[in-house]
């Protein structure tokens, strides 16, 4: 079970500070945590769903989803250092499994290579090329 974010203002430095990449299915937002907010495994992930997704049922749903694709992906692929916020779209509660767990990983790489590049800061964003 990966350590999940549970603070409001975690989830807006991340929204703030971080990289951000949009697929059909998610949307990934990626900051470098301080040492000092650093866990054992040296990520933290946080999952959000809006109302524009449904209603509470059909959000849980999409959470559950999201918390599920994190734990196939992030577990093997995710930088240590790094808080993850998943955002669901409506799209997440149709997309096919198989569909998210690509989203996810094409979203992991752009933010990595980002980051990598040393232009995040302020709202960075992750394009495709």
């Amino acid at each position: 079970m990966l350590p999940t974010l549970k603070k409001r203002r975690d989830f807006l430095r991340a929204a703030r500070a971080g990289v951000k990449s949009a697929t059909p299915g998610l949307v990934l937002q990626v900051r470098p945590n301080g040492e000092a907010e650093a866990t054992e495994g040296g990520i933290r992930v946080g999952f959000t769903v809006s109302r524009k997704v449904g209603n509470a049922v059909a959000r849980n749903r999409a959470r559950r989803r999201l918390r599920a694709v994190a734990e196939c992906v992030l577990g093997r692929s995710a930088r240590r250092g790094r808080d993850y916020v998943l955002i669901g779209r409506r799209g997440t509660l149709v997309r096919p499994f198989e569909a998210l767990v690509e989203d996810l990983e094409e979203a992991v790489a752009r933010t990595d290579a980002v980051l990598a590049d040393g232009r995040a800061g302020g709202g960075g964003r992750a394009r495709r090329d």
